[in-house]
């Protein structure tokens, strides 16, 4: 069978390699073609165009990039259909992969979407277009299924890929042990890195007993880096080991996003950090619907980490809930106990991948 995967961001590439890999248990024939990166590549993808190449991040970032963006999509649509495959499968990246759902639609191709966008959070009246133009959506967050539910709309959980990927990654490392080192990371795209990354690291002078680890992102150059690591004397970094980092971390800060919940799977006290642009932060408050920006939070429905958004994300507040990280033995302590109920909640479902690849490869022999 032939199968096209779009995944546009360095998560949806982990997430997609995997997936890839348990297709090819249940199809071990399939054709697989994809946007993606690296990872899905190994895995046995051709793969089309990199993800590097399509993370546009913010509203002000978007408009400027928006005939490249257009682009994208047109010799996107144009692959497809020169590739014909059995099934369509869209990983997230919704901005995207909701309008090559439409088109596909259209077209008479189905369409399985592999991580819902967060409509829960943003643009909710979206899950129509869902419901009209995707034929199988898997879910990974608990709480989705009674989302989609509201709209009469029956969704597969499949559990975490995350709790999947991690619990296999301590199976193959169980003697790492901690150090003084506190984890920065601060994302993958270059404009979220560039504003974040140096609030970061203005608090290392303040800990001068641990080293501060930056996780270097997929895509982006050791020069880059090197730049913004210079002036400090306990600073490093390291690319491709994040969890490496993770396992070995007596702290961490972290960048919103799909790393939050990576560390608090490896039982990683944390700090929540979120600065956009101005302009887009201030639509993006009027937009937004939800109480949390971490995803650690929103699953527990309370605020398990701390989320420093905006003007509140400066040195001293930082170096304030560092300390407390660091030396608070009671917030140490409820924080673990909070990080095994998330685990126990997201490993509920089972093993995601092969979950989905079975689902798809069903769809695909029916």
């Amino acid at each position: 069978m032939k199968y096209y995967i779009i995944a546009g961001e360095a998560s949806g590439d982990l997430h997609g390699s995997n997936l890839i890999k348990a297709l090819l248990v249940n199809d071990p024939q399939a054709e697989i073609r994809c946007w993606g990166g690296d990872k899905m590549q190994a895995s046995g993808a051709t793969l089309v165009k990199h993800y590097k190449d399509l993370a546009f991040m913010g509203f002000i970032e978007v408009v400027k990039n928006l005939p490249t963006i257009l682009k994208n999509l047109s010799a996107c649509k144009k692959d497809i259909e020169v590739f014909s495959p059995d099934l369509l499968i869209l990983i997230d990246y919704p901005g995207f992969n909701m309008r090559i759902a439409k088109w596909a639609h259209l077209k008479n191709i189905k369409v399985a979407y592999y991580i819902s966008p967060q409509i829960w959070a943003w643009k909710e009246n979206r899950v129509h277009a869902i419901k009209r133009d995707v034929d199988r959506m898997m879910v990974i967050l608990p709480f989705e299924k009674d989302f989609y539910k509201k709209y009469n709309m029956e969704v597969d959980y499949v559990g975490h890929p995350l709790a999947e990927v991690i619990n296999q990654w301590k199976a193959a490392n169980p003697n790492i042990k901690k150090e003084n080192i506190v984890a920065l990371l601060p994302g993958s795209r270059k404009q979220e890195i560039l504003v974040k990354l140096p609030i970061m690291l203005s608090v290392a002078a303040h800990f001068p007993d641990y080293k501060f680890v930056v996780a270097k992102a997929p895509g982006q150059t050791d020069a880059f880096y090197e730049a913004l690591l210079k002036p400090y004397s306990n600073v490093d970094a390291v690319a491709n080991k994040t969890y490496e980092l993770l396992a070995t971390a007596k702290a961490a800060l972290v960048t919103s996003g799909t790393a939050t919940l990576e560390t608090a799977l490896f039982g990683v006290p944390e700090v929540i950090c979120y600065k956009g642009s101005y302009i887009s932060y201030q639509i993006a408050k009027r937009l937004i619907k939800i109480k949390f920006i971490g995803l650690v939070n929103l699953i527990m429905n309370k605020e398990v980490v701390k989320e420093l958004i905006q003007q509140d994300l400066n040195e001293q507040n930082l170096v304030t809930e560092l300390q407390t990280l660091l030396h608070n033995d009671e917030r140490k302590q409820q924080l673990q106990h909070d990080y095994a109920s998330l685990s126990q909640l997201l490993n509920a479902g089972g093993h995601a991948s092969s979950n989905a690849a079975a689902i798809m490869y069903n769809m695909v022999k029916n």
